[in-house]
């Protein structure tokens, strides 16, 4: 005789054999497992395997169980602590987000890459012009080198490259890119220097007339006084030029060295232009010679200091020069 035997009054299960008890209350478990362990005939194996009894902690729990702990979740279960959430649950902790929780992921209002910016500058040109570009660029360059280079050959001690090169590097710094310390000098100029000018001409009927002197530096200084911008021309050209003669010449006024015929040439040449440009050949006539003084007149000192020095000029009269046909015809500008 078996355990269905033994309790007729059993309710029978469907598709059970007849006189199956089914636990129906908490306590079957507890009844059905230890009856069926004392006799060894597995019923409470069955009795734990039931659908509706009480799985012990950390048992996989099915749909009847909503208020299991631990158990896996559907989508009925949505306070379930520590459970995979669907997109019904958007207030899960932990949980995958979808389209509308928190990130820009997904989002139709933002955008998933930055869109890209305008090119600017040699990069928004096309190809052909960015050649010529890095071409203008790269001939910059090489002048700019060359440039820095000859100034240092002439401010640099003599050396192998000067004592061959010297004459290229004189003609490529001189005068305009000459380098000198006067402005931090021991003892600044305190002279006001002027150069003027009087010509030899030939008039139109072949008389010789001489001019008077003319102020080139006068003529500077109006254009230079009042204008908040004046030209280089204006304010360095003619005083340069002046500076460079007197540095190749001696007192004699005899040329030192190469550059003494150099800085002659420069300032002949400027002085014609400056005279053709107040006057034009048809009114001035055809310059044959020119000579040049310069005026030097000593700045006078403050009323408070006992220093006194003259205020009448010192002339330095140069030699007539004689023009050359190209100069002559005004074709030096």
């Amino acid at each position: 005789m078996d355990a269905y035997d033994e309790d007729p009054g059993a309710r029978s299960g469907p598709g059970g054999p007849a006189g199956a008890r089914l636990p129906d209350e908490p306590s079957a478990y507890d009844a059905g497992g230890r009856e069926g362990n004392d006799r060894g005939d597995g019923r409470g194996a069955s009795a734990r395997t039931a659908p509706d009894a009480y799985p012990r902690p950390g048992m996989a729990a099915g749909p009847e169980g909503p208020d299991r702990t631990g158990m896996a979740a559907g989508p009925e279960d949505p306070d379930r602590t520590g459970m995979a959430a669907g997109p019904e649950d958007p207030d899960r902790t932990g949980m995958a987000t979808g389209p509308d929780r928190t990130g820009t992921a997904g989002r139709p209002d933002v955008p998933a890459s930055p869109p890209a910016e305008p090119r600017a500058g040699v990069a928004a040109l096309s190809p052909r012009y960015q050649v010529g570009a890095a071409l203008a660029l790269a001939v910059v360059g090489v002048a700019a080198c060359v440039h820095l280079l000859m100034v240092f050959l002439s401010l640099a001690p003599a050396n192998t490259v000067t004592k061959q090169h010297g004459k290229a590097v004189e003609e490529w710094v001189y005068p305009e890119f000459e380098q000198n310390w006067k402005l931090f000098a021991p003892n600044p100029l305190q002279q006001n220097i002027a150069v003027q000018v009087r010509a030899e001409t030939r008039t139109k009927d072949g008389e010789l007339r001489t001019t008077g002197w003319i102020d080139l530096s006068a003529q500077d200084g109006a254009a230079i006084d009042g204008n908040l911008a004046p030209s280089h021309t204006q304010q360095n050209e003619l005083r340069r030029a002046w500076d460079f003669f007197t540095a190749t010449h001696g007192v004699d006024n005899r040329p030192v060295g190469m550059r003494g015929s150099l800085s002659e040439q420069y300032l002949r040449r400027i002085v014609v232009m400056r005279l053709y440009r107040n006057d034009p050949p048809d009114k001035l006539g055809v310059i044959q010679r020119v000579q040049v003084r310069s005026s030097t007149t000593n700045v006078q000192p403050p009323k408070w200091s006992p220093e006194r020095v003259s205020d009448q000029p010192v002339y330095r009269l140069l030699p007539w020069w004689t023009v050359t046909a190209d100069e002559a015809a005004g074709g030096v500008r």
